[in-house]
C-alpha cells in the first residue's frame, strides 16, 4: 500500500480529533473525550455529541466531497484548474437555499432548507445534461455549467435585490459565507446518503478517467462509452457538492486545491487522485475549520470566508505557474 493514502489518513484522524476537543469551553482533552465515549458527564456529553462531533463529521464530509469532485472534473477536462463550482452544482444549491429563506421555509420547517439546496442542485442536474445533450463534449458540459451556474447567481442577487425583510437578506448573505456552526447530526444524514452515492459514482469512473489521459480518441477505442461516464460524472460531482452546499453553505478553493497539490504525489494518476483528493480536501476543510475558532474565538468568523482568503493567492500562484511553463 502507498504511504500517501497511510498519512492522509492519519493526518485526517488527528485534525478529526482536533476538531472534536476545539471549542470555547476550557475542559481537558481528555474528559471531553470520555464525555463522548462513556456519557459519564451529562453537559459534557451533550456538548461533544450534539455540537462538536456532528460539526467534525461535516467537515470530514464537506471536504471529501469537495475535494473529489474538483479531482474527477480536473480528469475529465483534462485541466488544472477545473473545481467543482463548473458544473453549476454549488451555484444552483445555494439558490434553492437562498429561495428556502426567503420564503419563510427554513423557518418554518427545520430541514427546509438543507433539502431546498438539495433540489435546487439536481435541479442543476437535469438542466445541465438537457443543454449538453446526449452527445455533447467536454465543451459542451463547460458552457452549460457555466450557462446554469450564471444564472443561478443572477436570481440569487434578485432575490436579494427584492428582498422585503432585511432581517431574511441578513441571514442569507451569512449562510452564503459558508459555515459549520451550529449543525446538529440530521444535517449530517442528510448529506451522507447524497455524498456517498456520488463517492461511489465518482469512483466507478476511474478507468475510464485513467483512459482520458490519452485522448477523448483513445478513450473511445479502449472501450469506455463517453456519455455514460459524463453523465455519471455530472450526477456524482452535484450529489456531492449540492450536499455539501446544503449543509455548509458556499465553501470555495478547496475542490481547486486539494488535487493540485496532490497531482505530482500521485504521479498524475486520475484513479489515485480521487482517494488523495477526497482525503485531501476533509484535510484542508477540518484545518480552516479549527482555524475559524481559534482565530477569533469572540467573533463568528465564516468558514467560507477563511478559505476564500486563503486560496486566492493559491489560485493566483497557479496562474502564474502555468504561465511560467508555457513560456
Amino acid at each position: 500500500m502507498s504511504r500517501l493514502p497511510i498519512a492522509l489518513s492519519l493526518l485526517v484522524a488527528a485534525l478529526f480529533t482536533a476538531s472534536l476537543l476545539t471549542g470555547p469551553a476550557q475542559v481537558p482533552p481528555l474528559s471531553s473525550l470520555q464525555a463522548l465515549i462513556t456519557g459519564n458527564d451529562p453537559m459534557l456529553s451533550l456538548v461533544m455529541r450534539e455540537v462538536r462531533l456532528p460539526r467534525a463529521i461535516l467537515g470530514l464530509l464537506v471536504g471529501a466531497a469537495l475535494g473529489m469532485s474538483g479531482a474527477a472534473l480536473q480528469g475529465f477536462l483534462r485541466n488544472p484548474l477545473a473545481e467543482p463550482g463548473l458544473v453549476g452544482a454549488s451555484g444552483s444549491a445555494a439558490l434553492g437555499a437562498v429561495l428556502a429563506i426567503q420564503t419563510g421555509l427554513a423557518a418554518a420547517f427545520p430541514l427546509g432548507l438543507p433539502l431546498a439546496a438539495l433540489a435546487g442542485a439536481m435541479l442543476s442536474v437535469a438542466l445541465i445534461l438537457l443543454l449538453a445533450g446526449p452527445r455533447g463534449g467536454a465543451l459542451a458540459l463547460i458552457l452549460a455549467g457555466v450557462a446554469i451556474s450564471a444564472l443561478a447567481g443572477a436570481a440569487t442577487s434578485l432575490v436579494l435585490n427584492l428582498s422585503p425583510n432585511p432581517f431574511a437578506a441578513n441571514e442569507i448573505i451569512f449562510w452564503m459565507m459558508g459555515s459549520l456552526a451550529d449543525r446538529s447530526m440530521l444535517h449530517v444524514w442528510i448529506a451522507l446518503p447524497f455524498i456517498a452515492l456520488g463517492a461511489t459514482l465518482l469512483w466507478s469512473l476511474r478507468r475510464g478517467l485513467e483512459a482520458l489521459t490519452l485522448g477523448e480518441d483513445a478513450a473511445a477505442s479502449s472501450g469506455i462509452r463517453l456519455g455514460a461516464l459524463r453523465w455519471r460524472l455530472v450526477v456524482g460531482v452535484a450529489a456531492m457538492v449540492g450536499a455539501a452546499t446544503a449543509v455548509a453553505g458556499s465553501i470555495g478553493f478547496v475542490g481547486l486545491a486539494a488535487p493540485h497539490v496532490l497531482r505530482r504525489a500521485v504521479k498524475g494518476s486520475p484513479a489515485r487522485l480521487l482517494p488523495a483528493s477526497a482525503l485531501g480536501g476533509a484535510a484542508l476543510v477540518l484545518a480552516a475549520d479549527i482555524a475559524v475558532r481559534l482565530l477569533m474565538p469572540d467573533r463568528d468568523l465564516k468558514l467560507g470566508v477563511l478559505t476564500a482568503l486563503v486560496g486566492t493567492p493559491f489560485f493566483l500562484h497557479l496562474i502564474l505557474k502555468m504561465r511560467r511553463e508555457e513560456a
